[in-house]
């Protein structure tokens, strides 16, 4: 069994989901949007979400993690301040002493979905088909908890071909 969460990175709301992993079995086990304020200064907003960051991980013990890669946009000031977030995404579990696997959007996507190129409400419905019953916080908690599917999934598939190679 392993204990997944996914992370999607996000200076006002910074999505998380955790799954646990058995075989090709999942199920959910916590989902939700850790927020800064919106009216602080940078430096605040971030330690807002390592504290709440924090916390999640040590509710719910995961034995790994994933963040979502983000991508420059026209807005280099909103491009920096989002890569300040997803320090915070990738430092808190690294702290933790967790491995952080990173996806590319559209990795996530087509693990999820199948298609590269798959709006956000796919991914929300295929994110409810693998884990059935799942109350979602909101788009940026369901976009974690398709990163943590993603993780789940390539690290099943690491898994088959380190047992056909050793």
């Amino acid at each position: 069994m392993m204990r997944v969460i996914g992370i999607d990175p996000g200076l006002r709301n910074l999505g998380w989901g955790v799954i646990d992993v058995d075989g090709v079995r999942m199920r959910h086990i916590g989902n939700g949007i850790c927020h800064s304020t919106a009216t602080a200064d940078l430096a605040t907003r971030l330690l807002e979400l390592h504290r709440q960051l924090t916390d999640v991980l040590a509710r719910f013990a995961p034995h790994t993690a994933a963040v979502e890669q983000t991508f420059v946009n026209k807005d280099a000031v909103a491009t920096l301040k989002l890569g300040s977030a997803r320090g915070i995404a990738l430092l808190v579990p690294a702290q933790a002493g967790l491995v952080v696997g990173e996806y590319a959007p559209n990795a996530v996507k087509k693990a999820v979905v199948g298609v590269g190129k798959a709006a956000k409400e796919q991914v929300d419905h295929m994110v409810r088909m693998q884990l059935p019953g799942v109350q979602i916080a909101g788009p940026d908690a369901a976009d974690a908890l398709a990163i943590a599917i993603c993780h789940a999934f390539h690290s099943q598939t690491a898994q088959r071909a380190a047992k056909v190679v050793g």
